[in-house]
């Protein structure tokens, strides 16, 4: 299981914006090495999600709309992506032939637990945290 690439450039885009300054995209690309194409769909989903605020006009760009010590690695990723799931048979909904509810899969019990520890830690990282190390 990995990090969507997206997620990773939505980090990197949070951590360009840490000086709480705001900046433009390009500079946010430029900081980061984010490719252009990928800068504005991530601003869009980090500014859907709240944790960024875009400034229109000629002088415009983005900034940071929470302190870093309120955002979380979750944070972005579920801005980013639909959720972070081990494995498909996780996702809320999936029915599993091999994990029925009077004989429950214990594959699945196992990748749960796993799941909730790794929910938990990403929760309880901060971009603040991640930063100052």
């Amino acid at each position: 299981m990995f990090l969507t690439r997206e997620c990773d450039y939505g980090v990197r885009t949070i951590r360009a914006l840490a000086c709480g300054e705001k900046k433009t995209v390009k500079t946010i690309c430029e900081m980061e090495e984010i490719p252009d194409q990928y800068a504005y769909k991530i601003l869009k989903k980090l500014e859907h999600a709240k944790l960024v605020q875009g400034i229109r006009g000629r002088d415009g760009g983005y900034q940071l709309v929470k302190p870093l010590n309120q955002i979380t690695l979750l944070d972005i990723v579920s801005a980013i992506d639909d959720g972070l799931l081990l494995n498909a048979c996780l996702k809320e909904g999936h029915v599993c032939t091999r994990n029925p509810e009077d004989k429950p899969c214990s594959v699945h019990i196992e990748l749960e637990r796993v799941q909730d520890v790794l929910v938990a830690e990403i929760k309880s990282t901060t971009m603040q945290k991640l930063i100052e190390g």
